[in-house]
C-alpha cells in the first residue's frame, strides 16, 4: 500500500513542469519525476529550523546517526535560491525556514510538493527551534500538542482571496507520543514535555513583551495575558506552530514541533543566558530527534 503524499491542489495535475523557485529545484517533467525520485525518494524525515547555520549543524550531527561517513562540508542544495538552505543526510533533509509563519509557509509549500514528486513514503516533518517558556524552566524541551494563535484560539487564520479562512491547528498524537518516548532518558539533564504552544505573528507586542520599539500596555496587563496563556496549557511561545500544524494537518502529513525554551516569560522578556548555555540548550532538540530518527530507521 502506497503512503505517498497527496496534496490538496488538483491544479498541480495540469502542470507539465514545476519550478520550486525558493529552493531552486526544478521538476522539469511532472509526468516523469524519476530524477527527483532518485535524489529525494528515500527521504523519511524533514527537519526544519529557523537558521541555515542550525540546519548545517544538525546535518553534521545526524551523519553518525544515519550512517553517513562523509566528513566534508555539507552541501546546500538550495544555494542557488539565495533564500533557504537544504542539506540532505541520507534519508533526512535539514531545511532552514527563516523567522515566522510567512517565510516558513513559502518553503513548506515547496517541500510538500517536493515529497509528492519524489514519491516519499509517509515522510515526517519536524520543526526544531527555540522559544520562550511560560512557567517552565529555561532549557525545557516542549513538544507541541495544540497550537494557539495570538487571539488564544486553537486555529490558524489566513486571508485568501480577500476572505478570512480558519483552519484547525493541532499535531498528531501518535507522533507526539513517539517523540516523547525518546525524551527524559537516563543522563538527560533537562525535562521533555508535551504541551500547548502559542504562535504569534510578532515577536514583541504579539508576545506581550515590554522591550520592543512600541509598548502600549503595562506590566500588569502583560502578566494577566501570560497567566491566561498558562491556564490554557500553553507552556511556550514561538512564531510558526499554528501555520505549521494547520498546513500539515490539511494535507494529511505527520508533523511535530519540538522547541527548547530559552527563558521563562513569567520572569522577564530578555534572553540573558550565556552563548555557551544557549548553544547547549539548542542542542537538546537535536538529541531527542536524533534518537527518534535512529529508532525510526531501525524499524
Amino acid at each position: 500500500m502506497s503512503n505517498s503524499v497527496e496534496l490538496k491542489n488538483p491544479k498541480l495535475n495540469g502542470m507539465s513542469s514545476d519550478y520550486l523557485y525558493h529552493i531552486a529545484i526544478n521538476v522539469a517533467n511532472t509526468a516523469d519525476t524519476s530524477d527527483i525520485q532518485r535524489q529525494f525518494g528515500d527521504v523519511k524525515v524533514l527537519c526544519l529550523g529557523g537558521t541555515s547555520s542550525r540546519m548545517r549543524d544538525l546535518a553534521i550531527y545526524l551523519r553518525q546517526i544515519v550512517g553517513v561517513s562523509d566528513t566534508g562540508e555539507p552541501v546546500d542544495l538550495a544555494v542557488a535560491g539565495n533564500r533557504y538552505a537544504v542539506y540532505k543526510v541520507g534519508p533526512v533533509l535539514c531545511v532552514s525556514h527563516g523567522v515566522g509563519s510567512s517565510t516558513f509557509s513559502v518553503v513548506l509549500h515547496e517541500l510538500l510538493k517536493l515529497v509528492k514528486y519524489a514519491k516519499c513514503q509517509d515522510p515526517k516533518f519536524i520543526r526544531i527551534g527555540t522559544c520562550g517558556g511560560v512557567g517552565v524552566q529555561p532549557g525545557t524541551v516542549v513538544v507541541t500538542k495544540d497550537a494557539y494563535n495570538g487571539y488564544l484560539r486553537n486555529e490558524h487564520e489566513i486571508p485568501i482571496l480577500g476572505k478570512r479562512v480558519v483552519r484547525p491547528a493541532s499535531f498528531p498524537d501518535d507522533l507526539i507520543k513517539d517523540i516523547l518516548a525518546y525524551g527524559n532518558q537516563s543522563g538527560d539533564t533537562f525535562e521533555t514535555i508535551s504541551a500547548n504552544t502559542m504562535s504569534t505573528d510578532c515577536f514583541y507586542e504579539g508576545q506581550g513583551r515590554t522591550d520592543g520599539a512600541i509598548c502600549e500596555y503595562d506590566d500588569a496587563a502583560k502578566m494577566e495575558f501570560l497567566q491566561k496563556c498558562h491556564k490554557l496549557g500553553i507552556r511556550n511561545i514561538e512564531m510558526e506552530a499554528t501555520m505549521f500544524a494547520s498546513m500539515t494537518q490539511k494535507v494529511g502529513v505527520k508533523a511535530a514541533d519540538v522547541c527548547v525554551t530559552l527563558l521563562n516569560r513569567l520572569n522577564g522578556d530578555q534572553v540573558e543566558i550565556t552563548p555557551e548555555t544557549k548553544a547547549e540548550y539548542e542542542h537538546r532538540p537535536f538529541l531527542i530527534i536524533g534518537r527518534y530518527i535512529q529508532g525510526l530507521l531501525s524499524k
